[in-house]
């Protein structure tokens, strides 16, 4: 009797509003980076217009992020419901059917999404991860000691050009280097810039036969004039630095000149954070025999694991956070400035951006001349500018980074990291039984 009086009694409170159902609570997976901190920031916003959606985040460092998304929906494990990915990522995970199409609609508006950054994301035709912010890689340097010197960049500038303005630059008594690059060893450190050198130099990491490439003269040349322009015009202890310890050397004056993200631009333009804010320029990555491959795109996405039991809400939330408005939402709330770029091409034509951000032209040339099909000189099997959108390609990235990065700090030459790395591809490819 008690139990029918209670459900009476919960019934008739539902009736009058006192009782709401619970709301959905959609975990969100992501990384620890400025745009998706701020991300979780304006979640009251979404909240707000969505009174029946929660928000509950799990924010993690990018390669703890990458091995604990991977687990879960391998696994089917059903931890999330949004899960922050990669350019990487997405056409593996489309292809195995492990992550449900995003359903966009007018409002959303996929056709201002920038060509490059579509393309990657779709399988058959259908979007299966929202792009929040994109980026490709670019040349960014101290405009006021190139003028000392006389010397006048190139929109395009080449490999060579790029180490005689370094020679001339340099100054370590004055504690200017000439060059600052990606030392760290990680498929997604020191050989997101090195595949975009071996790119341009001629190179693939492996040729339609699935036969890795390493061993090979592209590499060399490539691999060699690296380790020379580090040696006679980086910064000491380049083998361990990766973006951030690059970018807090260019935001002190300490880098001549820098490839790297096209995210940075933002960074070092802005006198709150660089020192030499006033002082930069940018343009397109340097090229050696090819403009194939010279500079990567990458992408963090938004994508809902087909595992998930909330769909609904997750397209909702997935959609809010990679739209327009949200990008609006930024600009308003701390300025045109602060917005994530690189995958609408209305945020590039938006005047106020326009006025705010002097690498714009620049960033958007270099996503927009990125192709993930076509990044090298020789035809390769594999999808992707400094990667190759295989399971496999982790490992071997990782490994080869690892020898890369020990070339650089002199522990072994040139010619026994390539040997080395060579037989780890051939051994990890030849184990994975996937590729004749």
């Amino acid at each position: 009797m008690k139990r029918f009086l209670k459900a009476g009694l919960v019934l008739a409170l539902l009736g009058t509003g006192l009782v709401s159902q619970a709301a959905t609570e959609l975990v969100i997976a992501t990384v620890n980076n400025g745009h998706m901190i701020e991300m979780q920031k304006l979640t009251p916003f979404f909240e707000k217009a969505n009174p029946d959606i929660k928000l509950k985040w799990v924010t993690l460092e990018e390669g703890t992020l990458r091995q604990r998304v991977t687990t879960d929906i391998a696994t089917k494990g059903g931890q999330f419901d949004v899960m922050t990915i990669g350019l990487y990522e997405a056409p593996i995970w489309s292809k195995k059917g492990w992550l449900q199409p995003i359903a966009t609609d007018a409002a959303y508006d996929a056709d201002d999404l920038l060509p490059a950054i579509r393309a990657g994301l779709s399988y058959e035709g259908k979007l299966y991860a929202a792009p929040f912010y994109g980026e490709s890689s670019m040349l960014m340097y101290r405009k006021d000691l190139a003028d000392k010197v006389g010397f006048k960049m190139p929109e395009q500038p080449t490999w060579n050009q790029v180490k005689e303005l370094a020679g001339k630059i340099h100054d370590p008594k004055a504690g200017v280097y000439g060059m600052c690059l990606r030392g760290k060893p990680g498929w997604g450190d020191n050989m997101a810039f090195l595949t975009t050198l071996v790119n341009t130099n001629g190179g693939q990491w492996f040729d339609m036969q699935w036969k890795p490439q390493i061993d090979t003269k592209p590499w060399k040349d490539a691999i060699n004039f690296y380790v020379d322009l580090m040696k006679a015009y980086g910064p000491p202890g380049a083998s361990a630095n990766s973006f951030n310890e690059n970018l807090a050397l260019f935001n002190e004056g300490k880098c001549g000149m820098w490839v790297d993200a096209t995210i940075a631009a933002s960074f070092i333009s802005d006198p709150k954070q660089s020192k030499v804010a006033d002082k930069v320029a940018f343009a397109q990555a340097p090229v050696a025999v090819t403009p194939k491959g010279a500079n990567w795109l990458w992408t963090w996405n938004l994508a809902i694991p087909a595992s998930s039991t909330k769909g609904a809400a997750a397209q909702t939330f997935v959609k809010w956070a990679t739209s327009k408005e949200y990008v609006n939402l930024v600009a308003k709330e701390h300025g045109w400035g602060t917005v994530p770029t690189g995958t609408r091409k209305s945020t590039y034509a938006n005047p106020e951006f326009q006025k705010v951000a002097k690498f714009a032209a620049a960033e958007k040339k270099a996503i927009d001349s990125a192709n993930l099909s076509d990044s090298t000189l020789p035809k390769s099997p594999y999808v992707g500018v400094q990667y190759a959108a295989i399971p496999e390609f982790q490992a071997i990235g990782t490994g080869v980074g690892q020898q890369m990065s020990a070339a650089l700090s002199g522990k072994v030459t040139v010619d026994q990291a390539l040997k080395t790395s060579q037989t780890l591809a051939e051994r990890e490819i030849k184990k994975s039984g996937q590729y004749k």
